[in-house]
């Protein structure tokens, strides 16, 4: 079990006392965290140093609060945000239940009804975010959580800051937004301006995936 940052959790010692790691992407480091003040456990997502590096700190913050007002039932919501010691964080509810991906490693193809409804419910979350102007650029199975009897979309956190940033600055220093798996077509050639299809795209190959045994033992081979 990883344990935080010494620095990092002593910089948040008076909002999150932060519990230990709970899991890592290519963009961030995700922990386990009490929320001091409202008494409540929180996902603490603290972004890696190059990607803070390439951001900046006042960039990410600035655009961020677009995510914060995104309210929609099947969108994981954004709790709180900032900079603390060098470290460029943003906190999410925890969310008791189990990730898609959890899902079909356990039961590999899930019912028509559930998989259409898991679906849908996605659809509904990007259609929303879609209309703000937000672009989520890394829907897959790993970014969808169940909860409740209900699909939540995580991880709207820092695409427009990524965004801002530009294609071109990420990948000078190795890193792009996004799961090749699920990539569409232009995402995949590095194209700057994405819009909504590239979303889209890569919800049909989640919904593909949830149908197809073939095609998730293929997925998980890699």
């Amino acid at each position: 079990m990883a344990q935080p940052l010494p620095s990092l959790a002593a910089a948040l010692a008076d909002r999150y006392r932060i519990d230990h790691e709970i899991g890592q992407g290519g963009m961030a480091t995700v922990y386990l965290a009490d929320d001091v003040k409202h008494d409540r456990k929180v996902a603490l997502k603290v972004l890696r140093p190059e990607l803070a590096a390439v951001i900046g700190a006042e960039r990410f913050l600035q655009e961020i609060k677009t995510t914060a007002n995104l309210q929609h039932p099947h969108i994981l919501p954004l709790h709180d945000s900032g900079e603390a010691d060098g470290f460029l964080y943003y906190v999410m509810p925890f969310v008791e239940g189990e990730s898609l991906r959890d899902r079909l490693d356990r039961d590999n193809v899930l019912p028509v009804d559930q998989a259409v409804r898991i679906g849908r419910e996605v659809a509904d979350a990007l259609d929303y975010a879609h209309r703000h102007g937000v672009i989520h650029r890394d829907i897959k199975p790993e970014n969808i959580l169940l909860h409740d009897g209900r699909a939540l979309v995580a991880d709207f956190g820092i695409a427009l800051a990524v965004t801002s940033a530009g294609d071109t600055r990420m990948t000078e220093t190795g890193m792009s937004l996004g799961t090749p798996h699920y990539m569409s077509p232009e995402q995949a050639m590095g194209e700057r301006e994405l819009n909504a299809q590239s979303d889209v795209y890569a919800l049909g190959a989640v919904v593909y995936e949830m149908r197809s045994e073939e095609h998730t033992s293929e997925l998980q081979s890699h």
